[in-house]
């Protein structure tokens, strides 16, 4: 616990000079989880409505107490309002940055997630009022459960009193020696409290384009600077002071695993040499491959290397234990890198000579020749091009057999403009592994809040640098005409469809016949197959038509997209009832120009022009998606000649892959 209170300070309001005893401008607590980083509550941090703080630390016991200007660069939800500090909504994390450089201890973060944590006493530190002056605290606490799921679960904690101000604060494992928590809240009755695991920082936002640079990733940049942190001072042989892996070595932490403390400090700095896995999905691929491990499942999925290493804690007893570490830090070594910085070579190599130092010590001759091999093989991708062209770990998927995200919304009948959902991400091969999903009813207005923080969070598992995954919006056939490609997911944020390919779905299709389900996939595997044609269906010589009846649809050639020119934008049932004609005549995927000048004698010609040669370039199906992407971009970017597509929308509904019924997309217990 010296080592725990020692990284821990208090937040304060900014203020033009600092006060010790200012006790109104006493936020809460924090720790140094990086050099220049705290980590803190976001009510903490955010109770002033800015993202400026004062941090007040002590370089080391007796120093003397220090205040430093420091910036909230990232929140957990960061759309939560100010004015509800109390009840911010989980995970409630703030990552504040320093101003300037400073010297100061940090505290050690587990690398696995809170759901592996076995212990059952937990200490948590921080600073209260007492008397009218700022004092440390620290307590013990037993963890009794969770409360909330996906992005909003808590540790229940029982046992001491919470006081004000230790908000912020770390909750510590002490079987093992590891900060694996944020102390959130205290109880009414101000015993016990609840604690935001640490691996909840993993939903921190990803960058929208592939990474130049460390700095370009926060999550990357706090967790690399932490663990070369720890590594420098183990290796600091001058040094007198105890780290943490001393602590944790005297605790027994290592005991019957396969890396004691120090080599565990040893490994985990130099993985944090190398650039980061390309994406969640990349390093989930390079896991699976591994032997005798289980899936990765729930919702903290690893994002660095160290999370990487932490899911091996899960592996199955049939390989060798030391093998698997070895086997994955040599995939680490040969992976495709994100950008390859000027010392990456020589980590790569450091590491190499890690585990070859371990190979030789405790494992076989055949063991070790294979790892050479490896070795020598890897010597030649020397920057990202290289890396790119030749993946080390699977092949990237083609373009339409990715894996994607799905939202399922329902309408509840008997409560208007009211919502349950359910959100996955759906790979080719049919399988859906559940996201997140409310129940409860979500109304309309709230539907883009609330789906925000779990939509990012389903965008991370499946997107890939530079390309981002499709999101597929299940409807009803009376909403189709829904802009979900128009959602924004926070205040300033761009449409979700200028972001990512947005399509929708029809989730009440009648069951087909035999006869019926047949022609249409032989139409979806014809617009697959070849060379697609747009028929505007709705409009004929500048005049607004009748949808053509489902006889009629299903004589169109098998190559067709029908385009709704008019029908898409007109609220009424008659507008709703031809979109869902399209659906029953067998198409599975069409355009619908849900918005533009409605009057009877509007000029549609340059619109049918452009969506006819949209159509051919895309020349089939797979690429319309990305296609229609563009154009959205274009839209935001106002470039005039995308203009005409303003409001247009994708029904792709592929029949090869039904939706999963009401039990397949639900959580995993």
């Amino acid at each position: 616990m010296a080592l725990v209170t020692a990284a821990t300070v208090r937040i304060h309001g900014p203020a033009a000079g600092y006060v010790p005893e200012r006790l109104d401008g006493f936020l809460g607590s924090g720790f140094f989880i990086a050099p220049s980083w705290v980590l803190t509550c976001a009510h903490v941090a955010m109770q002033g409505g800015g993202r400026e703080v004062d941090v007040v630390y002590e370089a080391q016991p007796g120093a003397g107490e220090t205040s430093v200007k420091g910036t909230v660069v990232a929140a957990l939800p960061d759309n939560a309002p100010a004015a509800v500090a109390a009840s911010w909504p989980a995970p409630d994390l703030a990552l504040v940055k320093l101003g300037r450089p400073v010297d100061h201890p940090c505290v050690y973060v587990t690398e696995r997630p809170t759901a592996f944590f076995g212990g059952e006493e937990v200490r948590f530190a921080g600073w209260t009022a007492v008397d009218g002056r700022l004092q440390r605290l620290s307590g013990r606490l037993q963890v009794q459960g969770t409360v909330g799921e996906w992005s909003d679960e808590q540790i229940r904690l029982g046992g001491d009193t919470v006081p004000p101000g230790a908000s912020g604060g770390p909750t510590v494992d002490m079987a093992r020696g590891e900060v694996i928590g944020v102390v959130k809240s205290r109880s009414r009755d101000g015993l016990g409290g609840t604690s935001i695991g640490i691996e909840q920082l993993r939903s921190l936002p990803v960058p929208p384009a592939m990474a130049t640079a460390e700095s370009d990733d926060d999550y990357q940049a706090v967790f690399h600077a932490h663990d070369r942190y720890h590594a420098d001072h183990h290796a600091n042989s001058s040094g007198t002071k105890q780290t943490w892996a001393d602590v944790q070595s005297r605790l027994g932490a290592g005991a019957g695993r396969v890396l004691s403390p120090q080599q565990r400090t040893v490994l985990l700095g130099r993985l944090a040499e190398l650039p980061p896995p390309v994406s969640t999905p990349g390093l989930l691929d390079l896991l699976a491959r591994l032997p005798d491990m289980y899936p990765v499942e729930g919702y903290a999925l690893p994002r660095a290397w160290r999370d990487g290493l932490g899911a091996l804690y899960e592996a199955r007893d049939g390989q060798s234990a030391v093998e698997l570490i070895l086997r994955y830090c040599m995939s680490a070594i040969v992976a495709e890198r994100p950008y390859v910085a000027p010392g990456t070579g020589e980590a790569e190599k450091d590491l190499w000579e890690w585990v070859k130092s371990v190979a030789d010590d405790r494992l076989p001759r055949q063991f070790r020749n294979d790892l050479s091999f490896q070795w020598g093989t890897s010597r030649h991708r020397t920057d990202r091009e290289q890396r790119r062209a030749a993946p080390a770990y699977g092949e990237r998927p083609r373009e339409g057999e990715r894996s994607h995200v799905l939202l399922v919304l329902e309408p509840r009948s008997w409560e208007p403009d009211s919502f349950d959902w359910r959100l996955g991400v759906a790979r080719f091969n049919g399988e859906v592994r559940p996201v997140a999903m409310d129940s409860g009813g979500t109304a309309f207005h709230a539907l883009q809040e609330r789906l925000a923080a779990p939509l990012a969070e389903a965008f991370r598992r499946c997107d890939e640098p530079d390309s981002p995954a499709m999101l597929q919006v299940a409807l009803a056939q009376s909403m189709l005409g829904l802009d979900v490609d128009n959602w924004r997911m926070g205040p300033g944020e761009p449409p979700l469809g200028s972001l990512r390919p947005v399509v929708v779905r029809c989730s009440d299709l009648p069951v087909p016949t035999e006869a019926e389900a047949d022609e249409t996939k032989a139409r979806w595997q014809r617009t697959w197959s070849g060379a697609m044609r747009a028929h505007v269906v709705d409009c004929a010589d500048e005049l607004w038509v009748s949808v053509p009846s489902e006889d009629e649809l299903r004589a169109l050639a098998y190559d067709t997209v029908p385009v709704l020119c008019r029908h898409a934008v007109r609220p009424d049932a008659e507008g709703a009832a031809a979109l869902a004609r399209v659906v029953r005549g067998g198409f599975r995927i069409a355009l619908l120009r849900r918005r533009g000048p409605q009057p009877p004698d509007v000029v549609c010609g340059e619109f049918h022009r452009r969506v006819f040669d949209t159509v051919g370039e895309a020349g089939t199906a797979d690429q319309l998606p990305r296609r229609i992407h563009e154009l959205r971009q274009g839209v935001r970017a106002e470039r005039p000649e995308t203009y005409w597509s303003d409001g247009l929308a994708l029904l792709y509904d592929d029949p090869r892959h039904p939706l999963p019924g009401t039990g397949q997309l639900l959580e995993a217990p």
